[in-house]
């Protein structure tokens, strides 16, 4: 943005007894609403349930109306669409603007954005305008059901413990919530809902100029995805280590992934980076190749199913969160593991 660009006036402020309702925004790629969006349903509806109020998911730009209804199948009641064609682009103070108008007309008492780039940039841009709070990246929620406070739960940079932090006085209470922490809920096709086409709002000009779009070439199978990784940190030394790392992930028919400190040297990108600052992964096996197995990295993994660790330190505290360990120099403990994968079976 340039360095002349003004910040956008306050909203009138909501009245906590006049909100009433869950909204969540969806980004949409592609003509089709994201994954990690619809996974906000998972919380969406459970608070909804709790409070006894509608869930509304909002769309913006035009949309494939088969793909549009895409939120009423996993539990969204309404779908509002804001199908301007300004919108197909995305820029962070234009979609910040529109959402704001969305929520000044449904007047929501609470507002999840999935913690994405996007949602990131744009979350704080709304609460700003709205003048209300805002917890970033939660990985849980529970409700007050006599104040009807959203508790929302996040770990501390850093912690073990977890925060929950609750909006008292302010309208809606919003949250970013981290990708991938919550599952997509059952599609039921059979479901009804309302579809509501938006149109009549304020759309502003763009604070900053789009010159190109570049498309980045991605791994075929994304970490999140991913049945099996295999995942290298500082201990493998360098990035040459990373070939016994591909070796090995090859042989599970896995895919690489690195922590912090691997993607911070350079080693590993940073799309395929797992932990509190990367992303959240849920694989059937997780291996951790010279992870000290911090707890920004463990929280990463809580969801693997079956966590094998391989590092020189046995005081690792990796160790205490993997269901199997091996103490000792992986660049001898991974070749022996692939030659054993590799042996013909009896």
């Amino acid at each position: 943005m340039s360095a002349t660009t003004q910040l956008p006036p306050k909203a009138a402020l909501l009245k906590k007894e006049e909100c009433k309702g869950v909204m969540i925004f969806a980004e949409s790629l592609a003509g089709s609403v994201s994954e990690v969006s619809l996974q906000l349903l998972t919380p969406g509806r459970k608070i909804a349930e709790k409070l006894k109020v509608e869930t509304t998911v909002v769309v913006f730009g035009r949309q494939d109306p088969k793909l549009v209804e895409a939120p009423i199948s996993y539990g969204a009641d309404r779908v509002i669409v804001v199908g301007d064609a300004r919108l197909e682009t995305y820029y962070p103070n234009v979609y910040g603007d529109v959402l704001v108008q969305v929520v000044q007309r449904e007047k929501p008492e609470l507002l999840l954005i999935a913690g994405t780039l996007r949602g990131r940039e744009m979350a704080p841009y709304v609460a700003n305008v709205l003048e209300t709070g805002i917890t970033a990246d939660c990985t849980g929620f529970e409700v007050d059901e006599a104040t009807r406070d959203v508790l929302q739960i996040r770990p501390p940079f850093g912690a073990t413990m977890l925060a929950h932090i609750r909006t008292p006085k302010r309208r809606p209470q919003m949250a970013t919530v981290r990708p991938n922490v919550f599952q997509l809920p059952p599609r039921d096709e059979s479901r009804k809902g309302q579809v509501i086409l938006e149109d009549g709002l304020r759309v502003p000009q763009p604070s900053i100029e789009l010159v190109s779009i570049q498309e980045v070439k991605k791994e075929e199978v994304a970490i999140e995805k991913a049945r099996v990784l295999v995942s290298g940190g500082k201990g493998i030394g360098s990035r040459e280590g990373l070939v016994l790392v591909e070796e090995l992930a090859s042989e599970f028919d896995g895919v690489i992934a690195g922590s912090r400190k691997a993607v911070d040297a350079g080693w590993i990108t940073h799309e395929r980076q797992v932990g509190q600052t990367g992303k959240t992964v849920k694989p059937t096996l997780y291996v951790a190749v010279g992870i000290s197995g911090s707890a920004q990295h463990v929280f990463g993994i809580r969801e693997a199913k079956v966590v094998a660790a391989i590092n020189a330190d046995p005081e690792a505290p990796i160790f205490d969160n993997a269901d199997y360990g091996i103490v000792g120099d992986y660049r001898e403990i991974v070749p022996a593991i692939i030659n054993r994968m590799k042996r013909p079976k009896p």
